[in-house]
């Protein structure tokens, strides 16, 4: 196992498993039966990921993650357990592992980012002052900065390999991509999981955002995958510092973007390292974010 000097764990190293894929954040080894998903504490940011971690970062997506999953149990998904001491031969790793890590069942991930907008904020807002419109959907004139859509809207994206970004596209194109029907299911329960997490997080006076998910085929039937409702992959906005017409703050790793945006960095690798306040101020926002959402401590 790899840590960096604040304690991030960075890389995994079990040289008795099969190495599948060595991801933006997940190192995902080969069970046999089932697969092993490892939340480690690297943070990509613009599609690069950056050369020290964020200390307990992992932890906190595979925990929230678990929790969604507990919450939306109508939702077929991928999870069997995160007590990796079931599995003998994790046991000499289990001290690194647990807390962090899920077995899961095996699935054919579909290759789109299934994303889904409930406010105009970041590239949205962007697209939306140049065009009109977001992602090629088009939209009402009169809307604001953070303003909440008056429908969510489903944008997907390509899937990136690291070092790549990742590219919108249409509904018609993923329909292209694995079929009309497999697409608007991939559409309606994206849009189905956002409202129920949004309206739930409402309670806990927490805004979503925005947030993507990605989907996989388990026995000819489609299910929910990969991180679900985390910083990583959402934007959580604490609503009572919630204003229209401004970037609101973020319990997420929109703070780490903003800091590199001030660099003189053109967002293509190598990443450049944070500074130790940058790490502290993130590590306490997924912390934050888990138990605002969550109403339980963070037990690491």
């Amino acid at each position: 196992m790899l840590y960096d000097e604040n304690g991030a764990l960075l890389e995994c190293n079990i040289p008795s498993l099969p190495l599948i894929n060595r991801g933006k954040v997940r190192d995902i080894y080969d069970l046999g039966d089932s697969l092993l998903f490892i939340a480690t504490d690297r943070l990509s940011a613009f599609d690069v990921v950056l050369p020290n971690g964020i200390p307990n970062k992992g932890k906190v997506l595979t925990q929230l993650s678990k929790f969604w999953l507990e919450l939306l149990k109508d939702v077929p998904n991928h999870l069997i357990t995160d007590d990796v001491t079931t599995r003998s031969e994790l046991a000499a790793y289990a001290g690194d592992l647990q807390g962090r890590s899920m077995i899961v069942r095996k699935v054919k991930i579909l290759p789109v980012e299934c994303i889904v907008r409930g406010y105009l904020v970041g590239s949205g807002w962007k697209d939306y002052q140049k065009n009109g419109t977001v992602s090629g959907i088009r939209l009402r004139d009169g809307y604001r900065q953070a303003e909440k859509l008056d429908e969510p809207l489903f944008t997907p994206s390509t899937k990136a390999e690291i070092g790549a970004h990742d590219e919108a596209i249409s509904f018609d194109r993923v329909a292209e991509l694995i079929g009309r029907e497999p697409a608007a299911e991939l559409r309606d329960l994206s849009l189905k999981v956002y409202k129920t997490a949004r309206d739930y997080a409402e309670k806990r006076g927490i805004i979503v955002a925005d947030t993507k998910f990605e989907f996989g085929v388990l026995d000819g039937g489609i299910i929910l995958a990969d991180e679900v409702l985390t910083p990583d992959s959402s934007r959580f906005w604490p609503a009572d510092q919630y204003r229209i017409g401004t970037s609101p703050v973020s319990l997420d790793k929109q703070f780490v973007r903003d800091y590199l945006e001030t660099l003189d960095w053109n967002k293509t690798a190598p990443g450049p390292e944070l500074p130790a306040e940058v790490v502290a101020r993130t590590a306490a926002k997924y912390r934050e974010a888990y138990e605002a959402l969550s109403g339980r401590k963070l037990d690491i």
